[in-house]
């Protein structure tokens, strides 16, 4: 595992926006259909995202960002999330034992399990665990687990059941301070546990002191003595300066008439025992709600109550609401029974117990309030009440208005103040509503020596001795309007003690609000006062030019957070910082495993002195010997990594000043027994991590460069160290943002922190890595890290199972997988699909001439045919097309990176099937960058290539691959050739073939747009393109329009339609019907969004009326072949709402009545089951409708794809985008043309077994039967009688099929399909006015005309036969045998199948038609019953 980061980033601000995403699952629902992907080939999902995955609803929740969310990583790299922790929680560490991982941070509970900082999760039962009672109190920033022992080792900044160090054994499942006693001193914290190479020892890091000899002891009884001990607090929450509330507004409601306990003041500061005058009473009976508001912001760090027992009455439950954020409070206690640590929320319990005088209830940390509202809910005797109310800061504090400085509960004397110059009051509003900020300011001459400067003295009153950070609060300039004024100061920090002052420069000219920390360290009052100095005056060199001649210092408040209730000092009171005669070290600590028990706390006897425990030793001597561990800055090693060869790497926040490694800052190395430099002299910012792989050394942090600026500034976040060579080098050039965490694994190193993305080495954003990183070692790049992720990570650690991950952090976003607009995905085991992401990081495109008006691709399918034609809607054509006015299409921005269509290609050289990718983005290519639109994609390899020559300026939207030649659709130009939305390029010559083909056009003020190009399938060398344009160089041809690949000539459909075209799909039996959708009008103006254009007769006609759809459609499909299955998707002409028909033959219905206005659909097609679902009259039971797109339905939600079985809607994809935003599946592309959807099925092994024993048993008696028959046959009279064909009669047709039962079909046939009436009824072609009426006389008397006695799906030849047969005559029947109908007019069969007999005057061959699918043929009449 590697070390654990010390601090826990902050969210970036992109995190906001993604509310709007759906978390999922890296395990998909078991409900989600069985899609045969493997049937159509090689499958691609493309589209305009970051990031997919299954969906699947049981686990779909927003993220809330203000939680700490836990994710496993599985060994593809895909991304499983696993439960949150309470608001505000955070989790920094965790470590993996057996089939359990450990993890441990700042949280009350986990997956709404309670658990106090640490907790368990077993993998195997998805369940999590809290580790027993009395664990760290605070918060745990390292974990170790010791596989030899079955222990948790824990270390952070807590105090019991040890001070920063804590022990888990897992067989007694309790908890026990460590045998060394715990770690005290410094900021008494522990960052990184880890171990040697040999697992003997275990190393601890950190901000500790350890002493070696007999002449240092514990100091903790610096405190105020005043301050009444109880059981119900600690040490840490008795230290606490009770915020003085005297000023405050306070309402206790209701609240009793009884006289000595209405007034609520009375439990602010009681001097009393609890009774008259020192307590209050609610009313009786009811439950009392008390109001404090103080209209200043306030930072606390919980409550203190304690409880009233007069005459039998005591609260026994409470809540507490803080003011404004209006939330209610979870709240941390001591049990003063049992003395474990609690947590509780709604209600709060309060101790009966008369000897407990108060208990203190803390938040989960410093929280900016104005005020708060407790809720007394439950009580017992008349009603409740309280004795003590006290609001605890996070420390101590104190303001230079010295009216906010009130006197604290137990303080001898308010917080001072004291100032040298003419100070005046400035004031303010806040960010905080209803409140405003009152500061003291005082003007300076520019060029005014320091010694003759104003300055300012703070002296706040602190209880307790213990280790502090004390912030200077700044306020901003811009709420003040003194902005030029602004300077910088110099702060002075007298800690008491004896220590050393601690000086720093604080610059003033933020104009912004700010807290900046000025010391960290022990703090040691004054015995008397119990107050510490804090000065403040202009700096020796100060910022800035001044206004007029003049600086401005301000001086507002100073806040000191208690971080740890320890501080170490020597048997004489004098804290560790001063000279003794033992040995002691810093920041590093050895424990061998094999050890006996001592006390780490406070001397170590020389005895324990392990030879790595001089690593401390000489780190604080280096460090000045102490004088620097209380500084500004204040130094701490949070990562620990020991080399194969004995050397030991130490990264933290450090500047070495003395010794073997002066100069050294951030990180050392200890070899041969000292303290050793790196080359460079380190790191410019703190190192926060280390892992090690072999002999290179992996360093994360927040430093962008070797203190030397070796390297340019690529060393961002991240870098690598040559142990045998002592240099350094970049990976690339790092991250955005600061590294909390490292860990190899699998080859990669895996990075963690606050970063957004990869840079390259040209300092430009590379790859959308938000918090989460992936660094492939051997090949030296960047590489998907294999989930997607938008969050703020704070650790990564080894999971328990192989080459798998745990992660955490702030997290608002993540899928399964991370794939910038294209992934393939194909049929996996236990019934889960396999998604492979694309292997390279797609950016942003260059340069585009897409604009918000261009329309997505809708990407055509192809299927075998089956059907018959239908009997569809028809309206006249006329020659002369008539203008009509049309609603647009739905804007579809192709918004980058994006992969809006693609298509498959085998490359005949190297037989390998490749897929084309085209869209709107770009990617670079070994030294090549700033390729875009259009790239070849090897899934095998994870490499991308572009095409050869200059490229394509614009957005690609379809693609089709003929042999060797890529036809290329979309809105774009190409430099150097005449090129409008249409290219071709030869594929095996790698060359754009531009010539002998005319460019489209398109009309004013409009772009062309070539939405899909598809190959006609009952024409050879013809291409049907479709999308927005006028015209093919000088042939009209708009919106639709033929394209000879041979000859490269275009041509137009028949008389044309009008409008644009979104999607292509084929009808018919040989498919020689093209079916168009979008927004369509026929030559005559008759509105048609589907239309169909029958090759054969060169005529358009609407499918339906144009009135049956309620705007344009973006998306069409054909099911198999069949017109009478087709679908069409698009949004209502006003673009209110979004919609999916359905065509059966004779009407359009509303199949998506639950879609949301929000829907986009980009494709449909029909896509094969390996099961089966419930049969309906819409989708047939092995297959279903694929929707792709950006959908919301009121079932479920949000999602990018879904399938549609007839009647119910099945989400199966959800993406987003880099921003967290729902992501759109443009399409799904396959490389099989045509496939099908029948099913295979296996017999049983036993039940072959059986069959093939049978088969040879009848075998054995064939032969013996034939054997029999010869022999009786032999001695027959050898005159036989001879077979003359002649004696055969011309009629019996017991061996072939009457050609008078073929031709009766084939004249119905032609009559139906060459004559005059069309497949979509009576159609025009502009013949003479006598053929024109004769085909109107035909429309009158039309036998194909839908009525009662029709089949509902499709009309048949059988039906133009009059007199043959009547409806009342049709017989059903089924299929004996199966029969493979391969001879013309033959109609093939399947064992079981449904017929109907129309005609079976025939004694061999009957005349019938598929129940299921209204195909006709002729069938051997043995073969049905």
């Amino acid at each position: 595992m590697a070390p654990q980061s010390r601090h826990n980033s902050s969210l970036p601000c992109l995190l906001s926006v993604s509310s709007v995403l759906l978390l999922l699952s890296n395990v998909a629902s078991a409900s989600l259909p069985l899609v045969d992907f493997d049937r159509m080939g090689k499958v691609g999902l493309a589209g305009a995202f970051a990031g997919l995955g299954l969906f699947d609803n049981s686990s779909s929740v927003s993220f809330d960002p203000s939680t700490a969310t836990l994710i496993s990583r599985n060994p593809d790299g895909s991304l499983s999330t696993l439960a949150s922790t309470s608001s505000g929680g955070s989790i920094l560490a965790g470590c993996a034992l057996g089939n359990t991982f450990y993890f441990g941070g700042s949280f009350s509970s986990i997956n709404n399990t309670s658990a106090s900082n640490v907790a368990s999760y077993t993998p195997s039962s998805g369940s999590f665990s809290a580790l027993g009672s009395n664990g760290p109190s605070g918060e745990v920033r390292a974990l170790f687990c010791d596989t030899k022992e079955n222990k948790v080792w824990a270390g952070g900044n807590f105090d019991s059941p040890a001070s920063a160090v804590a022990v888990w054994d897992t067989k007694s499942s309790s908890w026990s301070a460590p045998p060394f006693g715990g770690l005290t001193g410094a900021a008494a914290e522990v960052l990184s546990i880890t171990t040697n190479a040999s697992q003997s020892s275990i190393f601890f890091s950190g901000s500790f002191l350890t002493a070696f000899g007999n002449n240092t002891v514990p100091l903790n009884d610096t405190n105020n003595p005043n301050v009444p001990f109880s059981q119900g607090a600690t040490p840490f929450s008795s230290s606490l300066v009770p915020v003085p509330l005297q000023n405050a507004q306070i309402e206790g409601d209701p609240s009793t008439s009884e006289s000595g306990f209405s007034n609520i003041q009375n439990i602010l500061c009681p001097s009393g025992a609890d009774g008259s005058d020192q307590s209050w009473f609610g009313a009786d009976g009811t439950q009392a709600v008390i109001t404090v508001r103080d209209f200043m912001s306030l930072t606390a760090r919980g409550l203190r109550l304690g409880n009233t027992f007069v005459d039998g009455r005591s609260t026994t439950g409470f809540t507490i609401t803080t003011i404004p954020d209006n939330t209610v409070q979870t709240l941390t206690f001591v049990d003063p029974q049992n003395g474990q640590n609690q947590t509780c929320s709604n209600p709060c319990p309060l101790s009966t117990d008369s000897s407990i005088l108060y208990q203190d209830f803390l938040f989960s940390g410093d929280l900016g309030i104005t005020g708060f509202q407790l809720t007394l809910t439950e009580w017992q005797g008349a009603g409740p009440g309280l004795h003590i109310m006290q609001l605890l800061s996070s420390g101590a504090f104190a303001s230079a208005i010295s009216s906010n400085n009130g006197v604290s509960c137990f303080a001898p004397n308010p917080s001072n103040t004291s100032q040298v110059g003419d100070w005046t009051t400035k004031q303010a509003d806040t960010n905080i509503p209803a409140t405003t900020q009152e500061v003291l300011v005082s003007d300076v001459a520019v060029g005014t020596p320091q010694s003759q400067a104003p300055s300012f003295t703070w002296q706040p009153y602190v209880s307790a001795a213990g280790q502090y950070q004390i912030n200077l609060l700044v306020p901003g300039c811009t709420q003040f309007q003194d902005c030029p004024l602004r300077t910088s100061v110099q702060v002075s920090v007298f800690p008491g003690g004896g220590l050393a002052p601690s000086v720093m420069t604080v610059p003033q000219d933020n104009t912004e609000d700010q807290s900046i920390q000025i010391y960290n360290g022990p703090v040691v009052p004054s015995s008397d006062s119990f107050t510490t100095t804090i000065t403040m005056t202009l700096a020796t060199n100060p910022v800035g030019s001044g206004q007029n001649g003049k600086y401005e210092l301000v001086a507002d408040r100073v806040q000191l957070v208690l971080t740890s209730a320890n501080v170490t000092a020597d048997a004489n009171g004098t804290t560790v910082n001063s000279t003794s005669s033992g040995q002691r070290g810093f920041g590093f600590f050895e424990w061998p495993l094999s050890a006996s028990s001592v006390n780490a706390a406070s001397a170590l006897p020389n005895a324990s002195l392990t030879a790595l425990d001089g690593i401390g030793l000489d780190l604080l001597q280096a460090l000045g010997n102490g004088a620097d561990i209380t500084s500004s800055g204040s130094p701490s090693i949070a990562a620990v990594a020991h080399h194969s060869s004995g050397t030991i790497f130490l990264g933290g926040t450090f500047n070495l000043t003395s010794g073997s490694a002066s100069g050294a800052a951030n990180i050392v190395a200890f070899k041969n027994g000292a303290l050793t430099a790196l080359s460079n002299n380190g790191l410019n910012a703190p190192v926060t991590s280390l892992a090690l792989d072999g002999d290179t050394l992996f360093v994360g942090g927040s430093f962008s460069d070797t203190t030397s600026a070796s390297t340019q500034g690529k060393l961002q976040g991240v870098a690598m160290y040559d142990v045998q060579q002592n240099q350094w080098s970049s990976l690339d050039s790092g991250v955005n943002g600061a590294v909390t965490d490292l860990d190899v694994s699998n080859g990669q190193l895996l990075v963690t922190g606050n970063f957004t993305d990869v840079v390259s080495s040209g300092n430009s954003l590379g790859q959308n890595n938000v918090g989460f990183a992936a660094w492939n070692i051997t090949n030296a790049v960047w590489v998907n890290n294999g989930g997607f992720l938008i969050g703020s990570l704070s650790f990564i650690a080894n999971g328990t199972a192989s080459n798998s991950q745990f992660l955490a952090g702030s997290v608002a976003a993540s899928l399964q997988f991370g794939a910038t607009g294209f992934a393939m995905i194909q049929n996996g085991a236990s019934d889960i699909p396999t998604i492979t992401p694309l292997g390279v990081e797609l950016a942003s495109s260059v340069s585009s001439n897409a604009t918000a008006s261009t329309k997505r691709r809708r990407s055509h399918l192809r299927h075998s045919a089956r059907s018959w034609i239908p009997n569809l809607s028809v309206r006249h054509l006329f020659t002369r097309q008539s203008s009509t006015t049309l609603a647009p299409l739905p804007p579809s921005p192709a918004i980058a990176p994006a992969v809006l269509a693609g298509a498959f290609w085998t490359n005949t050289s190297s037989s390998k099937e490749v897929v084309v990718l085209g869209g709107n983005f770009s990617f670079s290519s070994g030294s090549s960058s700033g390729l875009q639109d259009v790239a070849i994609y090897d899934d095998t390899t994870g490499s991308i290539t572009p095409l050869q020559g200059n490229q394509l300026n614009g957005v690609v939207r379809a693609l089709l691959v003929q042999g060797d030649e890529l036809y290329i659709g979309g809105q774009f130009s190409l430099q150097g050739a005449n090129v409008n939305g249409f290219v071709i390029y030869d594929l095996a010559q790698q060359q754009y073939d531009v010539s002998g083909f005319q460019a489209l056009q398109s009309g004013s003020g409009s772009s062309v747009v070539v939405r899909s190009i598809t190959a006609s399938p009952s024409q050879s060398d013809t291409l049907i393109i479709a999308g927005s344009f006028t015209q093919a160089g000088s042939n009209a041809c708009r919106a639709i329009c033929a394209f000879g690949t041979s000859s490269k000539q275009w041509s137009a459909l028949g008389n044309g339609i009008q409008g644009e075209v979104a999607s292509v799909d084929y009808a018919g039996n040989n498919e020689d019907i093209i079916i168009a959708a979008g927004s369509i009008a026929l030559a005559d103006g008759t509105p048609a969004n589907v239309a169909a254009y029958t090759i054969s007769n060169q005529t358009w006609a609407a499918v339906g009326s144009g009135n049956d759809l309620p705007g344009p459609v973006t998306a069409v499909t054909v099911d198999n072949g069949n017109v009478s299955s087709i679908f069409a998707a698009g949004k209502s002409a006003d673009g209110s709402s979004s919609f999916l028909f359905f065509w059966n033959g004779k009407q359009w219905s509303n199949v998506g009545s639950s879609l949301q206005p929000a829907t986009e659909i980009s494709q449909l097609t029909v896509v094969p089951l390996q099961n089966t679902h419930a049969a309906n009259g819409v989708v047939e039971s092995d297959r279903m409708l694929w929707i792709s797109g950006s959908l919301s339905d009121s079932s479920f939600g949000n999602a990018s794809s879904a399938l549609f079985d007839g009647e119910n809607f099945i989400p199966y994809i959800s993406s987003a985008s880099s921003s967290g935003n729902l992501g759109v599946l443009s399409a799904l592309i396959h490389s099989f043309s045509t496939f099908s959807f029948t099913q295979k099925h296996f017999l049983a092994t036993g039940v072959v077994i059986l069959i093939s024993i049978a088969i040879a048993a009848g075998i054995v008696f064939l032969l013996v039967l034939i054997g029999i028959l010869w022999t009786l046959f032999a001695r027959r009279d050898d005159k036989l009688a001879k077979y003359d064909a002649a004696d055969v009669d011309e009629d019996d047709d017991s061996s072939h099929r009457p050609s008078s039962l073929l031709a009766h079909i084939n004249a119905a046939t032609r009559t139906t399909i060459l004559g005059a009436q069309g497949p979509f009824g009576v159609q025009n072609v502009g013949q003479e006015e006598g053929a024109m009426g004769a085909a109107a006389m035909a429309a009158d008397h039309d036998p194909f005309a839908p009525d009662a006695s029709n089949y509902v799906r499709a009309e048949t030849p059988s039906d133009a036969i009059a007199g043959t047969m009547g409806a009342e005559e049709i017989r059903p029947a089924h299929a004996r045998y199966s029969f493979d109908g391969a001879g013309e007019g033959e109609l093939a069969l399947a064992a079981g199948q449904d017929l109907e007999i129309l005609d079976d005057k025939d004694p061999s061959w009957w005349y019938a038609r598929d129940a299921r699918t209204g195909q006709e043929g002729v069938v051997p009449a043995a073969y049905v019953y």
